[in-house]
């Protein structure tokens, strides 16, 4: 997967904003103003997505490329290494996972717009 790629996922579902909250090299991905995506363009050797805390541990457990979240609560984030044993296809489905979990942490009001 490429910088470009992952941008492209992200951006494509609904109401996701892009910024740089940090710094220049850190691109993080909304949703209600709620991140749940992270990465260093700089240097795109992985991604920090949000995760559901059981499911968490069983990926890492699975898959060498799944590690606990690099500078974010490690119960509920991991960081996935590109170009290892994880397929892009997976990533995608990783991704979209923790933009749905993101919505189902807004409030009421905001989620039928969402879903």
């Amino acid at each position: 997967m490429h910088i470009e790629e992952l941008r492209e996922f992200c951006l494509g579902l609904p109401l996701v904003e892009e910024k740089f909250p940090f710094d220049q090299s850190t691109l993080v991905f909304y949703i209600a103003g709620k991140m749940f995506c992270l990465c260093n363009i700089d240097d795109f050797d992985s991604v920090n997505i949000k995760c559901d805390p059981d499911n968490a541990i069983e990926l890492r457990a699975t898959f060498e490329a799944v590690i606990p979240g690099y500078h974010m609560n490690k119960k509920h984030w991991n960081t996935v290494k590109i170009h290892q044993d994880v397929k892009n296809i997976q990533i995608k489905e990783w991704i979209k996972d923790s933009y749905n979990l993101v919505i189902l942490t807004l409030p009421k009001s905001k989620r039928p717009k969402l879903i």
